[in-house]
């Protein structure tokens, strides 16, 4: 029986009523199966006695020792007099401060010998805890007859996470309770030989022994053996999709290009990159072997009528301005070649909007008809738009979620490509590809200019394949980062002016559109100018009016509409504009090589990732480029760390395993929207060996192994 499958009602335990339960639903946990999967977050530690001298000695360890009561005493006044209970035992004095327990007073008469446990600290010129547990062992005594004595309550007892009204001193006998009936015969997802192989517990004795340890270490072992299950199942799920979408092997790519793919080689006045160049090849033979097969699938005899259909399921990653959407493009003249559409999805109608320029001038010449779809589209030009779509008189659409709105049907969409991924749910992805033509399903490629960390990878796209495009564009200079505290943002401006003298461009990049106070500034004593959130509306007034009048600027947010968006940025583009104030909806779709500046102020409101992202729109010409991070006064240590991070490396994907450090899973790459990402006592970070060798078990029974 699996753990899961334990579905008998928590009120089937003795001394659960309706009240209890409820209070344990707050948790999670409604049924027994629910209950015995909650497991601890730590364990207290009581088989070896530490004296109140040695508190805070053990990394954390709480005091475990035999001590004696010396004194009761008082302080407060009515509701909040709270008693203080001197104690001492062999090698120190301390004091309990005990409060809303004034009871302990009568249960711990002064002179009696007590078993304490908890956490100390030196505090108002004495070791204190107010966090502790005792057990009476006599009413009065002598310490000396317990120097050698064990401590009562010793042992190791599980810590679990707890919610209002659900204490330790509930928790640990229903569990208790519950494994003695229900502990039995519990089976685990994991194959005895790879336990074995990793020296694993098996599911029911790893359950016993994460609730009832013997030892410490013995719980981290139970710990280790279930986080591996976790896991294990977790790539089991990947791995049958990778099985399904890996039912014919790919075709070897040929080193030529397609007819079109050619032209366009021509047309470019530079040169691919050698990762461009390799993901090109990767995804030809994806496109290559999908229509091989879905040939087969259609000319077939009847009794091949069943073959499988190879679906690419790529992911694309690179760093900012690595040349992602020229290898998207090439992509799609592929897919054109085989007589197949392709839809290029972007999340804002600024980055769709440049790509469909950039489509424009490249893919035009090569005899690729082309179509710009977004919402704010004018009725009398969506109608003709959708019909061309629908009878194949477009081969490539470039737009945003209006893609895959109900009224737009495709006659053969063989290619979904998705750029800047993380800005989809799961059911947005899905309800471009269900346009594909039935019974085949388009491949799919998705783009993520924010690289994705290996353990990531390894977790949500941990059935992609996936190409990486390491190298930058030659002849680009590394961006120089520089850092600025709120009030020094003078010294800036004047570099900036430098720059703009010197015929470059910048921009001014603020986390609001307008102007609001910081209610959570820990240093109320600062002055207002250094605690007001600054606003780009404000800012734009100021930088255009004061600092720099003789310079054209404009301003830009979420609230412009997308034809005056589109004038700025072609202004800005052409150099009419040299200052571009903005919120941070320039993050991505904005490519001007002349712009050498990028201020980003209050840099410690912004994610890693996305400063990262503002800093890529710089440093895209052969000029060196500058990004000034211009912090708050009362800067926390992540802020302090994502400082150092992007001024010590541009390096985006040195960057992604810091923000993920820093951020965690559940607010990286759109983990949280994904619909993936399910797991409860595993952490990827944390646990990412684990991750690598459940991996690393599970795909190598697949046909082709993990490649």
């Amino acid at each position: 029986m699996k753990l899961e499958e334990i579905q008998t009602p928590v009120t089937a335990l003795s001394g659960v009523k309706d009240k209890t339960a409820a209070k344990l639903a707050r948790l999670g946990v409604y049924t027994v199966g629910d209950l015995l999967a909650h497991y601890p977050r730590d364990w207290d530690d009581r088989t070896v006695r530490l004296p109140l001298a040695e508190y805070g000695s053990t990394g954390g360890q709480k005091v475990h020792t035999i001590a004696q009561v010396m004194a009761h005493l008082w302080f407060g006044y009515g509701k909040t007099r709270t008693l203080k209970i001197k104690i001492a035992d062999e090698t120190a004095e301390a004091e309990l401060v005990a409060f809303n327990r004034p009871f302990l007073e009568k249960m711990l008469p002064v002179g009696a010998i007590i078993a304490v446990t908890g956490n100390f600290d030196y505090r108002y010129n004495a070791i204190q805890s107010t966090a502790f547990e005792t057990e009476l062992i006599a009413r009065e005594g002598s310490l000396d007859s317990y120097g050698a004595a064990k401590v009562p309550g010793s042992g190791v007892f599980p810590v679990y996470p707890l919610t209002e009204g659900v204490t330790q001193g509930l928790l640990r006998p229903l569990i208790q309770q519950a494994l003695h009936k229900y502990g039995r015969g519990i089976e685990g997802d994991t194959p005895s030989a790879i336990l074995a192989k990793r020296g694993l517990m098996s599911k029911q004795d790893a359950l016993w022994a994460i609730h009832c340890p013997r030892s410490y270490d013995e719980a981290q072992s139970a710990r280790k053996s279930l986080i591996y299950e976790e896991l294990y199942r977790f790539q089991c799920g990947l791995a049958k999709r990778v099985k399904e979408r890996r039912a014919l092997p790919p075709v070897v790519s040929k080193a030529d290009f397609s007819p079109r793919q050619k032209k366009l080689l021509k047309l470019l006045p530079f040169t691919l990159t050698d990762g461009q160049l390799k993901a090109i090849a990767e995804i030809n033979a994806d496109i290559d072997a999908g229509y091989k097969s879905r040939n087969d699938r259609l000319t077939g005899e009847p009794e091949q009528g069943a073959a499988p259909v190879y679906t690419m399921a790529r992911l694309l990653q690179g760093d900012v301005g690595s040349g992602k959407t020229m290898v998207a493009f090439f992509a799609c003249l592929r897919t054109a070649d085989w007589g197949g559409q392709s839809a290029l999805l972007a999340p804002t109608e600024i980055l769709a909007r440049q790509h469909a320029e950039n489509a424009a001038a490249l893919l035009a010449p090569t005899g690729v008809r082309l179509a710009y779809l977004t919402g704010n589209l004018k009725a009398q030009g969506r109608g003709p738009l959708l019909k061309a779509l629908a009878e194949g008189g477009v081969d490539l659409v470039i737009g945003t979620h209006a893609l895959f709105s109900k009224a737009v049907q495709y006659r053969d969409l063989q290619l979904a490509i998705i750029d800047e991924q993380h800005r989809f749910g799961v059911l947005q992805r899905n309800a471009i590809i269900e346009k594909g033509r039935k019974p085949f399903a388009p491949h799919l490629m998705m783009m993520s200019a924010t690289p994705i960390p290996r353990t990531l990878a390894l977790t949500v796209f941990g059935d992609l394949d996936v190409s990486v495009i390491a190298q930058m564009p030659a002849g680009r200079l590394p961006i120089k980062t520089l850092l600025a505290r709120m009030g020094n943002e003078q010294k800036v401006y004047d570099y900036v002016r430098r720059e703009l003298a010197a015929g470059h461009q910048a921009y001014f990049v603020y986390p609001r559109i307008e102007e609001t106070d910081e209610d959570d500034t820990p240093e109320p004593e600062l002055a207002f100018a250094q605690r007001r959130l600054k606003g780009a509306e404000e800012m734009y007034a100021f930088l255009s009016g004061q600092v720099y009048p003789e310079f054209p600027a404009a301003l830009i947010h979420s609230k412009t509409g997308e034809d005056e968006q589109a004038a700025i940025l072609d202004g800005f583009k052409q150099g009419k504009i040299k200052i571009l104030v903005a919120t941070s909806v320039v993050e991505v779709g904005v490519d001007n090589p002349n712009a050498t500046c990028m201020v980003i102020e209050h840099a410690d409101r912004f994610g890693l990732a996305a400063l990262h992202q503002l800093r890529g729109r710089v440093g895209r010409g052969s000029a060196q480029s500058y990004c000034f991070l211009v912090y708050g006064a009362a800067l926390s240590e992540t802020g302090k760390e994502r400082m150092k991070a992007l001024r010590e490396t541009t390096d985006g994907f040195i960057i992604a395993e810091e923000d993920l450090r820093l951020r965690g899973p559940g607010e990286m790459s759109g983990i949280q929207q994904s619909g993936y990402l399910t797991l409860g006592i595993a952490d990827p970070i944390r646990d990412r060996e684990l991750l690598e060798m459940a991996r690393e078990d599970v795909f190598e029974n697949l046909p082709g192994g993990m490649e």
